[in-house]
């Protein structure tokens, strides 16, 4: 017996309002970091979250360059990528990535902690990420996120 009264919600497109946050990575652990962001960006923190609608909120994250690891992952942690031709593959540990390219590893810990699925291009998408203090999203007003 199931009562009639008691319907499951399916959040629709238009009745979703997106915030926007602002997230300092200053002496934040990169983990801890990128499973707040995730579960932000995807809608999970809301009441009104469907695994199968794009829900969540945007995610603006400054000082890429300031954030920790723990133990020695700045050396043994390693980033591949690959061009698709022969001999071609570049390894790069995690603290030549930090001083080249800081946001590419919070982009990279957060994808990672997504469904992969079509969703998740949607909801990356969500997620800005700069190496200093300054962004250009001050017209949004982002509400200061702690973590």
């Amino acid at each position: 017996m199931v009562d009639a009264g008691l319907k499951t919600y399916n959040a629709k497109k238009g009745e979703i309002d997106r915030k926007w946050y602002l997230v300092d990575a200053s002496g934040v652990v990169l983990g801890k970091l990128a499973t707040e962001i995730a579960k932000i960006i995807r809608g999970k923190n809301k009441p009104i979250f469907t695994p199968n609608v794009d829900c969540g909120d945007y995610v603006v994250v400054i000082n890429a360059e300031k954030i920790k690891v723990s133990g020695k992952k700045l050396q043994d942690k390693k980033y591949y990528r690959h061009s698709g031709y022969i001999g071609n593959m570049k390894t790069e540990t995690l603290g030549e990535k930090l001083k080249r390219k800081p946001e590419e590893v919070i982009r990279i810990a957060v994808k990672g902690m997504l469904p992969h699925n079509k969703l998740n291009r949607a909801v990356i998408k969500k997620l800005k990420v700069y190496k200093g203090s300054k962004h250009p999203h001050e017209a949004q007003k982002p509400e200061k996120l702690d973590i």
